[in-house]
């Protein structure tokens, strides 16, 4: 509430959003610029801030389909209903709370509300990769005859091939096999810093840099690999199978997820604890976002609670292909994800 104090500062909510929200979280804010989360008013207007609505069925744009008839003069264009997508969408709810001494203080001097902002911003956007991974997980998990045409075409394993490494030539392959000539859709790559390595010691990756307010130049965890914008999270993915180590590296590209920040009636607030440890105060935190991918549909069919945990975005049950009662499926062609499984 307005009045209350945090590390001896007058502590606005509204204001204290609105400071993280310009501060950002450097990868999912990134994925936006590269267009791999896109904005879907559908999503947000079926969704509220303060709503207890956890799942809807939205209808999926974009999804043209149809043969063209013969331009000749004499043939009458009779247009066609075109059938008519529905796709699951779940609301994913995180919460977090934080005493004051949880923070650090910025070591250049800087205000302390605003290195608090920073760290929550960059805690968030951890949240929100670790989100992302799991619904992946959950995609490339799927089960069925249709749902199994996306999971194998999507999916270029080359742990097999020689040493089984990331090689120059894997994101192309990957991407054409997934997408063929919509190759060229993919704009962004997540890797596990093993995978960036390995690419960094083929000189194939390079880092971008930014220059601070003290005029040095630093680097960042951001990349480029044939193009396209790289983004290093040891969240990845990492299994083991039959005594080798594979990594996972995901490629997304122009509209592969609808991505929508909900919203909730307090995404923060303070509360003093006048007992513990000679009183303390601790920040509260809560988000409501919906990452729904392109073409595949949540079915919420093992889920206990209003928010799915990342266990439950991870179950491939979930997850099925955008379809028409089980007749008409969207072309997995048209679904900008993909994933290369590599040995390192």
């Amino acid at each position: 509430m307005k009045g209350t104090k945090f590390n001896a500062k007058k502590f606005n909510p509204e204001a204290f959003d609105y400071s993280v929200k310009r501060t950002k979280g450097l990868k999912v804010n990134e994925l936006v610029k590269a267009k791999a989360l896109a904005a879907n008013p559908d999503i947000k207007n079926v969704f509220s801030a303060g709503s207890t609505v956890g799942f809807a069925r939205v209808i999926m744009r974009g999804a043209l389909d149809g043969g063209a008839i013969n331009y000749d003069g004499a043939t009458d264009i009779n247009p066609e209903n075109t059938k008519v997508f529905e796709q699951g969408v779940v609301v994913v709810g995180r919460a977090k709370g934080w005493v004051e001494k949880d923070f650090i203080y910025d070591s250049g001097g800087g205000d302390f509300m605003d290195s608090v902002a920073r760290q929550v911003a960059e805690y968030k956007d951890d949240i929100d990769i670790g989100t992302l991974s799991a619904v992946l997980d959950g995609i490339f998990s799927m089960s069925g005859t249709e749902n199994l045409k996306f999971v194998n075409e999507h999916t270029h394993n080359i742990s097999e091939n020689g040493e089984g490494g990331i090689t120059a030539v894997a994101l192309n392959n990957a991407a054409f096999k997934a997408c063929g000539v919509n190759k060229k859709k993919f704009t962004v790559v997540l890797m596990h810093s093993t995978i960036a390595t390995s690419l960094e010691n083929l000189n194939l990756l390079e880092y971008m840099r930014y220059t601070d307010k003290d005029g040095i130049t630093r680097e960042i965890q951001l990349g480029t690999w044939c193009g396209r914008l790289v983004i290093v999270d040891d969240n990845l993915p990492v299994t083991q199978e039959g005594g080798k180590t594979l990594y996972t590296t995901y490629i997304l590209g122009e509209g592969a997820f609808s991505y929508e920040d909900i919203g909730v009636k307090n995404s923060y607030e303070l509360a003093r604890d006048p007992k513990t440890n000679g009183g303390e105060d601790t920040l509260y935190m809560r988000q409501r976002k919906a990452f729904a991918p392109y073409g595949i549909s949540y079915e919420k069919q093992s889920q206990s609670s209003l928010s799915p945990t990342d266990y439950e975005l991870s179950d491939g049950e979930n997850w099925e292909l955008v379809n028409v009662e089980y007749d008409t499926y969207v072309d997995h062609k048209k679904i900008p994800i993909a994933r290369i499984i590599s040995r390192g």
